[in-house]
């Protein structure tokens, strides 16, 4: 008998039985509906895409090759702040929830950070978010990289 087919009996009547948990580290897609978004770069090019609804602003911009020099270094693990944006003070407080804890302490080592600042890693999108517009600042501060000064 295989490996994987000793794997295949053991896991397979344990799943039929709800005995085992399914981690992940995403939202679930419930719907593939998709908006518009429109990234704002520092010298006012402007980026329009669409992204999946239940998606970070991070998998936007990963799914769809969009070239932002730096960002999201460490992919969303939480251990850089190269995915930063700034959104207009009417979709901040539109977003669904607030930073806080690990994006917090990120977004303070930031630059050009702004009462408005989120990291896209940590921001879904929602179907109210249709036709936004972020801008995306000029330097990326990546600690985990050594610094050149």
């Amino acid at each position: 008998m295989s490996f994987v087919t000793r794997i295949a009996r053991h896991t397979i009547p344990k799943i039929a039985r709800n005995q085992c948990r399914v981690f992940t580290n995403g939202v679930p897609r419930l719907s593939k509906k998709q908006i518009e978004i429109t990234f704002v770069k520092h010298d006012g090019t402007q980026i329009k895409t669409k992204g999946d609804v239940g998606d970070h602003f991070l998998n936007v911009v990963i799914k769809n090759n969009i070239n932002l020099d730096g960002y999201g270094a460490c992919e969303g693990t939480l251990t850089c702040s190269t995915c930063h944006l700034i959104f207009k003070q009417e979709d901040y407080d539109k977003l669904p929830e607030e930073p806080e804890g690990e994006e917090v302490d990120m977004l303070e080592l930031a630059r050009d950070v702004t009462d408005t600042s989120r990291l896209g890693c940590q921001v879904c999108l929602t179907e109210s978010m249709d036709g936004i517009v972020v801008r995306v600042p000029e330097v990326v501060n990546d600690l985990r990289l050594p610094s050149t000064s």
